[in-house]
């Protein structure tokens, strides 16, 4: 259906979508989530996930329509201008699709981690792209789930899901309390959470993926600060990157790809 009008109320879940700090509370509270290009969509829907609307260009509308067509459910395709598109979310919309998508429930821990040999736990990143990235490489390198902390960026914030090229639908992952807290069930469960992190104590990660202990959870903190105290003191190992040509570390998705890497089964 043709949509002409900026005021339609229909266009109410793309509005201002450049506004990070506004979204970020705004669509967990809506139970939304919004999904970018129609590769994503398509995975968010294959997931499993309903969408509410989407929002296209006419160029985009039959590939949409074999996206959508098995759905039991029919889903509101609202077909706006590329003027349009960009009034209503405050940016260019290149790709040509949006869908405004039910967010899952958030899952407990201990279902995400059962049966789990390599779990990926980010803690307190605020960069949406290095979420999303780190999700990507869980997916690509074999992490079987992904915990993220309470102060964590969203992994289904817009940029994260479209940074992770979709990847965050298919890795199970779940929100976690922060620190040692929420570190508690990984240990009951038997993981050996590897801390990444530059510190005296460190094992080379060469040297501490020879003997892989059978279930480990490996933990990376914000790009700033890094772990928090209370995640460094609930670890059970640290571990760093053996780094050379004067740098000491790289960005935390990078640095999560060569771990998990390093640390496939």
């Amino acid at each position: 259906m043709a949509v002409t009008d900026l005021d339609d109320p229909r266009l109410d879940d793309y509005r201002g979508l450049t506004d990070s700090a506004l979204r970020a509370v705004s669509e967990p509270a809506g139970g939304l989530y919004i999904a970018e290009t129609v590769t994503v969509i398509a995975r968010g829907v294959a997931a499993g996930h309903r969408p509410r609307s989407v929002l296209v260009a006419e160029r985009r509308v039959e590939e949409m329509r074999r996206v959508l067509g098995d759905l039991p459910v029919p889903v509101p395709v609202l077909v706006v201008s590329d003027d349009l598109a960009e009034q209503v979310t405050g940016f260019a919309v290149h790709r040509g699709a949006l869908a405004s998508m039910e967010r899952p429930a958030v899952a407990p821990v201990a279902d995400v981690i059962r049966g789990a040999r390599l779990v990926l736990v980010l803690e307190g990143l605020g960069d949406h792209a290095n979420v999303g990235a780190a999700f990507r490489a869980a997916a690509g390198l074999g992490a079987d789930a992904v915990l993220v902390s309470a102060r964590c960026a969203d992994p289904l914030y817009r940029r994260s899901v479209r940074v992770s090229m979709g990847t965050v639908f298919q890795v199970p992952w779940t929100r976690m309390d922060d620190g040692a807290a929420g570190l508690g069930e990984l240990t009951a469960q038997g993981f050996d959470i590897a801390a990444l992190a530059l510190d005296e104590r460190a094992v080379p990660l060469d040297v501490y993926a020879a003997e892989r202990p059978d279930r480990v959870a490996l933990l990376l903190g914000s790009e700033g600060e890094g772990l928090s105290q209370d995640a460094l003191a609930a670890a059970d190992t640290v571990v760093t990157i053996p780094m050379s040509g004067g740098v000491d570390s790289l960005n935390v998705a990078s640095a999560a790809a060569v771990a998990l890497w390093a640390l496939r089964s």
